[in-house]
């Protein structure tokens, strides 16, 4: 997002120019925003803390880490939303029970437990109410660093105002709401089928059918903080996010050689240790 006078700045995902052409797209305005709760030195020390962590990573990497580029604060766009969930399923309700067969082991007959499934029909119904099923609304951070920063606690959410922007960059949403409802529905979905299977019960669950009524369905578009940076090791760049609600840290990190061969190499001289006081023991 540019304010009324910028039209170029740096991206800062990937350091690439961006240029805003002189036509004003017609975006949903955002609702609500959650602050900022880390400043930039406490999100650095979330990521060095991170970053010390890290096993099989390269000996001085949190040096070189705090010598990365000035970290930056983004407010990335989400989607979230509410609807109430009525399914009615059909299914099956599996039973675990055990039949003694007689098997031949080393030339001796000898009686084992089998395990069976004893199947029965079933079908109910569901009910549960979403509350801020949130869809990440643009493609700027990898999807995957974004899901590690979860949970979000939303409580905090303020009435969206101009101020709360000052200092930071926003990022536009490219992930029309159509799209995003898409995606909502697709995560109820998948709680609603374990609402079923745990309706179910039993030892096994099959569902055969489902379907789901959704009612009184609302949205919002919100702002959520999250740190930038990057950092240099060895001439390739390495992205990094931190919740700048939280400090929730994910990123990329780079491997070091010699750790993970002296660490395979310790697994073998384990293993062969172990081999050899087997057959020694008989």
């Amino acid at each position: 997002m540019f304010d009324g006078a910028e039209h170029a700045a740096e991206c800062p995902f990937c350091t690439t120019p961006v240029v805003l052409g002189t036509a004003r797209l017609r975006q949903i305005k955002p609702g609500a925003v959650l602050p900022f709760a880390l400043d930039d030195e406490a999100a650095r020390t979330a990521m060095t803390a991170w970053l010390g962590r890290l096993w099989f990573a390269p000996n001085g990497l949190q040096r070189y880490a705090r010598k990365g580029r000035p970290m930056q604060g983004i407010y990335v766009p989400y989607w979230t939303f509410d609807a109430q969930s009525d399914t009615q399923y059909r299914g099956q309700r599996g039973t675990v029970y055990y039949e003694t067969r007689s098997v031949v082991i080393d030339g001796k007959r000898q009686q084992r437990q089998v395990p069976r499934v004893r199947w029965a029909p079933v079908a109910g119904r569901v009910a549960r109410f979403f509350d801020d099923v949130l869809v990440l609304a643009s493609g700027g951070l990898p999807a995957g660093h974004m899901q590690g920063l979860a949970p979000w606690d939303l409580s905090g959410l303020q009435p969206y105002q101009p101020h709360y922007l000052a200092g930071f960059r926003a990022e536009a949403y490219t992930l029309p709401l159509d799209a995003g409802f898409q995606q909502a529905r697709q995560d109820m979905a998948a709680v609603i089928s374990r609402d079923i299977r745990f309706d179910i019960g039993g030892d096994r669950q099959q569902i055969d059918h489902v379907d789901t009524r959704l009612s009184d369905v609302t949205f919002k578009h919100v702002l959520l903080p999250v740190w930038v940076a990057a950092y240099q090791y060895r001439g390739k760049t390495y992205q990094f996010v931190v919740n700048g609600h939280n400090g929730r840290v994910q990123g990329q990190r780079p491997w070091s050689v010699w750790k993970l061969a002296f660490a395979l190499g310790l697994g073998a001289v384990v293993a062969a240790a172990l081999g050899y006081g087997l057959a020694q023991g008989g």
